[in-house]
């Protein structure tokens, strides 16, 4: 594929990077409040390595509706899923409230749903009954497998466990916890460098090419694309950083241009 700016000047120089619409590749965007002239602005240089846009935390509950509403338009007319951060959905669980939180998710425009117990306990009964909620209101479900605080990190086999029964129970993709830092959470250790042996026991399920590996940081998102090749789906990625990820997806920068 010629680049666009630089079209029969210019290839890139790793092939067999998936356009979109995509299955494979996908690009989970971290959203903290970006303005809507700002998105706007955004989705006329990126729209198209974005797949997916958290609104991270609980900030869309700080929104005006109508704004809320508008922002989660503009970013679905240009092909992109849009979800509330799983933290708010929990706070929704903690307070019996999240057969209307879903419902009002729908209503406002989400097509995506994030389903996340980081903060929280969640029975694996309440876990496969949002997931089945969410399945009929026509949301595509994402679930989030990892513990927030570094003192309650799920072992091994938890997460292996928690990964399984998720795609077993109907979720459609399932995030790797990594936080907004990259540190101190999920496979990451307060340096944010990965555990092998805690990788290596995911890709032992045969489904893990339906995971989202939360990589903010560029050394891990190095690490998976050189491990996975260009089509990872990697998450958590701040918007201002897009371009650069696509780069190294697509062999546009030196610790990529090169195979090994």
């Amino acid at each position: 594929m010629a680049l666009s700016s630089w079209e029969k000047i210019i290839d890139q120089p790793q092939t067999g990077r998936a356009e979109k619409p995509r299955l494979t590749g996908l690009t989970m965007v971290i959203d903290k409040g970006l303005p809507i002239d700002q998105t706007r602005d955004w989705l006329a240089l990126a729209a198209s390595y974005v797949d997916l846009v958290k609104f991270t935390f609980g900030t869309s509950a700080l929104y005006p509706k109508a704004v809320l509403a508008a922002k989660i338009q503009l970013l679905r007319e240009e092909g992109i899923g849009v979800f509330p951060g799983g933290t708010l959905l929990e706070i929704a669980v903690l307070q019996g409230k999240s057969v209307p939180f879903l419902d009002h998710a729908r209503e406002l425009g989400f097509d995506f749903l994030e389903i996340s117990d980081g903060s929280i306990t969640m029975s694996p009964a309440v876990r496969k009954g949002l997931i089945q909620e969410a399945k009929k209101r026509g949301f595509r479900v994402l679930t989030e497998v990892g513990k927030k605080k570094p003192g309650a990190k799920l072992s091994h086999r938890e997460m292996r466990a928690q990964l399984t029964f998720d795609l077993e129970e109907g979720a459609d993709f399932v995030i790797i916890e990594g936080r907004e830092s990259g540190k101190s959470a999920g496979l990451y250790d307060e340096a944010g460098e990965i555990d092998p042996d805690g990788l290596e026991n995911l890709l032992a399920c045969t489904c893990w090419k339906r995971i989202i590996w939360e990589a903010p940081l560029k050394k891990q998102q190095l690490l998976f694309i050189k491990r996975f090749g260009p089509n990872v789906n990697l998450g958590n990625i701040p918007p201002g950083e897009i371009l650069a990820l696509e780069a190294l997806r697509r062999g546009l920068r030196a610790d990529t241009l090169l195979p090994e």
